[in-house]
């Protein structure tokens, strides 16, 4: 069985750069590299979608420097990176509470979004300025504006990761084996997977295993 929809929680780029004696920065531009190729190993099995940890709530209260990076980092992605993605067939959702970003990416995210939604797929999920229990609180408080009461459907319609489907499988890198808030909601009943690998050493072969563990499992989802 070929999971549908993953989550992958990219950790271990600044401590990778450090490793290598490069600047801590340049980490996160050869964590969105490895990310490129995760997407092509995606499309090759058949992966519909993929959810990544790209930026968080408590990324916000990191240094100036870092966060002015990161902003340059997404706006690059959403501009000159938007072609290849585009030429790839891939689709982009930006899910997290966008209005912290500036208008002018917000702008271009929803352009992104626009621009790549009759593409063939798969589609890349965005996960920026999110954070599980934030996600919750946003959907819970849009709930009660409409003054009625509601199921679990209609709950997860509210969410920032609305439309997509509840990750088969989560993968994190870096040896932290916690979801830090990451999908709080859809991920209740998602297959874990903690690797030691940082996430710009992320393998082909690591995923490819991974992926087979996986079809291994028996997924019970609380029956």
């Amino acid at each position: 069985m070929t999971p549908k929809s993953i989550g992958i929680i990219m950790d271990g780029n600044r401590r990778w750069a450090k490793a290598k004696g490069l600047p801590t920065l340049e980490g996160h531009r050869r964590g969105y590299d490895k990310l490129k190729d995760v997407m092509g190993w995606a499309k090759t099995f058949g992966i519909d979608y993929v959810t990544v940890f790209a930026f968080s709530t408590e990324n916000w209260n990191r240094t100036a420097e870092e966060v002015a990076y990161l902003m340059d980092l997404i706006r690059w992605i959403l501009t000159t990176e938007l072609q290849v993605i585009k030429k790839e067939g891939y689709r982009v959702k930006i899910a997290g509470d966008i209005k912290r970003f500036s208008p002018e990416l917000q702008v271009l995210m929803k352009k992104a979004e626009e621009e790549t939604d009759k593409l063939p797929g798969p589609t890349i999920v965005l996960a920026v300025s999110y954070g599980g229990r934030a996600e919750i609180l946003d959907a819970v408080n849009k709930a009660v504006k409409l003054g009625k009461e509601i199921d679990e459907k209609e709950f997860g319609s509210l969410l920032w990761t609305a439309g997509v489907p509840d990750p088969d499988l989560i993968i994190r890198t870096s040896g932290e084996m916690r979801l830090s808030g990451f999908l709080a909601w859809a991920g209740v009943y998602s297959e874990l997977f903690f690797t030691k690998t940082l996430w710009p050493d992320f393998s082909e072969e690591e995923f490819k295993e991974i992926i087979a563990e996986f079809s291994g499992r028996e997924r019970r989802n609380g029956k």
